[in-house]
């Protein structure tokens, strides 16, 4: 029987011994059952194979990796922050804004966006009200937050309790606040067979070979292009010993060739696991607070349980991976909770609207409470991470010719 999940069926998997919340979802590329999709790559261009048990039939079968545990995360952020920004979710939200005129391109990065979270350098490096942030009142939040005194960080970064957070670079180095991950998904090709990818182009001016070597050009002009034909610089191309041709500057005919790329896969498996063991590990003390603490925990968790189903169920609508890695699920998601072993786990649907109505109701019942729950929180970048940034940004513009 599925039934509906709702506010009241998540406060008590919380207060039950419930291990976790499981969504499980089998998908096929959008171009059909046995068209080739292509997992990312790691070093050397390799793809990350191996060997899984099939949970259905016990037997060990060759996978691919088509997306990792840490972009799995990265799109749940992204699809919450998509949320926030049409109005139908309120998070706390840290964010710095790199606004110069001398930067080449302005740009802001939020607390969802930030690879270490509220711990970021990005953020560590800006200043709040004119004070660098971790010597703030609310940046010191990070030096005393731990796992039995998470209320601080639950209110300016709730989503670093979801998705785990090591404060590593702040004052205490290795030493800092470390959250483990409640939140875990990612998703997995079976029967992976590598297959081949193809390249050629044909120029429609016929350059030929001939036609060069191609020099960087020396001076700057608007009315010409970045190299010249002119001897006298260096020669385009990459590595060591460029040769100039045309093809360097992506002119002439590209041979026909065919390489490894691309796999072909019977299905693919997306496995998502909310752990509420490890949100119960998690304390939220306030002082001088008329409320039970079992009650103010309660609340805490509850709004990071459906803090994290809700991540889970938003992300699931966008599973364009990257350049031809498109899946479609086969079947309606659900989510499973596993309660007792001698049973089989209870399922729920749950659909996006009804999981933000869920947090919704959280959130409010954890600020009645007291928690804190902090809103947008506007960060200035330091002179010095400024200049840092506009430094960057100059050097990697002057260093793309050399790469074309």
């Amino acid at each position: 029987m599925t039934n509906q999940l709702s506010f009241e069926l998540l406060q008590r998997a919380l207060a039950s011994d419930a291990a976790a919340f499981r969504c499980i979802t089998d998908y096929q590329p959008a171009g059909g059952v046995g068209d080739k999709v292509f997992p990312p790559t790691y070093e050397g261009g390799k793809y990350a194979m191996e060997q899984r048990i099939d949970p259905l039939s016990g037997e060990l079968r060759d996978c691919v990796l088509l997306d990792s545990v840490q972009s799995q995360a990265n799109r749940m952020e992204m699809a919450l922050l998509e949320a926030c920004e049409a109005g139908r979710l309120a998070l706390p939200l840290l964010s710095v804004k790199f606004e110069d005129t001398r930067l080449l391109r302005e740009f802001s990065v939020t607390s969802l966006e930030a690879p270490h979270r509220v711990a970021d350098a990005l953020f560590r490096d800006s200043r709040l009200k004119g004070t660098i942030f971790r010597k703030s009142e609310t940046g010191r939040i990070l030096d005393f937050a731990e796992v039995r005194n998470a209320a601080g960080l639950f209110g300016i970064c709730p989503t670093a309790l979801v998705f785990g957070m090591w404060d590593s670079t702040g004052p205490r180095g290795g030493l800092g606040a470390k959250f483990q991950r409640a939140l875990v998904s990612e998703i997995v090709g079976f029967d992976a067979r590598e297959g081949v990818r193809t390249s050629s182009r044909i120029d429609p001016a016929q350059t030929v070979l001939d036609a060069g070597p191609l020099y960087h050009r020396t001076d700057s002009r608007d009315d010409a292009p970045n190299w010249t034909l002119k001897e006298g610089g260096k020669r385009i191309g990459s590595g060591k010993s460029p040769t100039g041709r045309p093809s360097e500057a992506n002119h002439g005919n590209v041979t026909p060739s065919i390489s490894a790329g691309g796999v072909v896969i019977s299905k693919a498996r997306q496995t998502t696991t909310l752990s509420l063991a490890v949100l119960r590990r998690l304390r939220f003390p306030l002082q001088e607070s008329a409320t039970p603490k079992n009650e103010i925990d309660m609340a805490a968790r509850t709004t990071l349980a459906a803090l994290g189903l809700t991540a889970g169920t938003l992300a699931r609508n966008d599973l364009d991976l990257r350049s031809r890695c498109h899946l479609f699920p086969v079947a309606e998601s659900r989510w499973q909770l596993l309660d007792l072993p001698s049973e089989p786990p209870a399922e729920f649907n749950l659909d996006v609207e009804s999981s933000l109505a869920i947090l919704n109701s959280a959130i409010e019942d954890a600020k009645e409470k007291g928690l804190p729950w902090a809103g947008n929180i506007s960060l200035d970048p330091s002179n010095e991470l400024l200049e840092l940034v506009i430094k960057s940004q100059k050097a990697a513009a002057e260093t793309e010719p050399a790469i074309a």
